[in-house]
C-alpha cells in the first residue's frame, strides 16, 4: 500500500549507477537536468542555496538541507513549501516554511540503474496547502524524471565515444 502523503517516481537509466550518482550529486549536473543554478557543491548538513532557472520559475529560490549522500545508493534532502512562489519584492526567507524529505535511491539493475525518487512528509503542511503541494510536486516529478532520463541519455553516449 502506498503512503497518502508521499510521492514515488521510478524509473530505470541505461547508465552505471556511478554515471546516475555522479548527474544526482555533482551540483553542476544536478543544475543542468533540475534546471536550478547552484551556488556550490552538496554536503551533508549544510543547506543548498541557488536560483531556479526552470521557465517561469527563475524568481524562485532553491533552498534545501541536504540530509544524507550514501556513496551511489541515497542522496536526500529537505526543502521549504511556502505558501506561495509568487514574484515578490523582498527576499525570500524559507527558514520558518514546513518541509518534505526528497530520497533519490539507486539500485544496480541487468540494464543499468533502477532511480526511485521519494518525496514525504506533505502530512507535516498546513492543511490549506497540503494537496496544491502535492499536486504541483507530482507533475514536477513526473517532468524531472523525464529530465534526467533525457541527461543521462545524452551525456552518457557522449562520454562513450
Amino acid at each position: 500500500m502506498s503512503d497518502p502523503n508521499a510521492i514515488e517516481k521510478r524509473i530505470e537509466l541505461k547508465a552505471p549507477v556511478s554515471r546516475v550518482w555522479r548527474a544526482l550529486t555533482d551540483y553542476r549536473e544536478f543544475g543542468k537536468w533540475f534546471r536550478v543554478k547552484l551556488d556550490g557543491p552538496f554536503v551533508p548538513g549544510q543547506v543548498s542555496r541557488g536560483q531556479m532557472t526552470y521557465p517561469g520559475y527563475e524568481h524562485v529560490r532553491w533552498e534545501a538541507v541536504v540530509q544524507k549522500m550514501e556513496h551511489e545508493r541515497l542522496f536526500s534532502f529537505t526543502w521549504p513549501h511556502p505558501k506561495s512562489f509568487e514574484k515578490s519584492a523582498a527576499p525570500q526567507d524559507y527558514s520558518g516554511e514546513p518541509t518534505t524529505l526528497v530520497e533519490f535511491r539507486l539500485e544496480q539493475t541487468a540494464g543499468g540503474t533502477l532511480l526511485v525518487v521519494t518525496e514525504s512528509g506533505f502530512d507535516k503542511l498546513p492543511e490549506d496547502r497540503r494537496l496544491d503541494a502535492f499536486r504541483r510536486n507530482e507533475g514536477g516529478w513526473t517532468e524531472q524524471m523525464k529530465n534526467i532520463e533525457g541527461y543521462i541519455s545524452k551525456n552518457h553516449v557522449a562520454q562513450k565515444s
